[in-house]
């Protein structure tokens, strides 16, 4: 059966259906790469143990979510002009051996200026500095926290996990108790991304 076939129900968003390799299929980075070029219309993720889950494309509600996120963190970052902001087709290999697509992210120039022209072409080498990820109304709210310290365990410096759903928004940083805020008009960074403003009024009413 071919990945294409994997989505087949008429949900809005499907969950993501996890592929266990054996250690024989094994795929190295620039396979994979190929493997998540050759089947674009899905988002690919891989575990530090070699598993790949395979999400299909989101529904309206969370697309829009979504650009609403990386719109606010683009126009920050260009005026900021410090770093990169990524969407979520951006992969990033982390230490462990993961490779992962934060919904929304961003990492310091000088961290991109000393990858060569060919890895800036491939999923990235690193762990962002900053991610945001959105919880859409097929994922688990486990399932979105484990990855959360996933990214702080690979170096990450901040992350926000925002759940529509609860109103809630859970921030991450290294070695720091994770602190819960519950139905914030903004969120505000003081660091690692020093300055910006999430405004959250889009996010909790996506507006159709």
């Amino acid at each position: 059966m071919g990945l294409n076939n994997l989505v087949v129900n008429q949900q809005a968003e499907i969950n993501a259906v996890i592929l266990h390799w054996p250690p024989s299929l094994h795929m190295e980075e620039d396979q994979f790469f190929d493997f998540c070029q050759a089947n674009r219309e899905l988002r690919i993720e891989r575990t530090q143990e070699g598993d790949c889950e395979i999400m299909a494309p989101t529904g309206g509600e969370t697309g829009g979510r979504n650009l609403v996120l990386l719109g606010q963190l683009y126009i920050w970052t260009e005026q900021d002009g410090s770093g990169v902001a990524f969407d979520s087709s951006t992969g990033f290999i982390l230490p462990s051996g993961a490779i992962r697509s934060p919904d929304v992210s961003w990492v310091k120039k000088s961290r991109l200026a000393i990858l060569t022209s060919e890895q800036k072409k491939q999923f990235l080498p690193m762990s962002p500095d900053f991610v945001i990820e959105l919880r859409s109304p097929s994922d688990t709210i486990k399932a979105l926290q484990d990855k959360m310290l996933e990214y702080s365990v690979n170096g990450t410096g901040l992350g926000w996990l925002i759940d529509p759903e609860t109103q809630r928004v859970y921030v991450y940083q290294p070695d720091k108790a994770v602190i819960v805020l519950e139905n914030p008009s903004c969120v505000t960074s003081d660091d690692v991304v020093r300055g910006f403003t999430l405004e959250l009024a889009k996010i909790w009413d996506v507006g159709f």
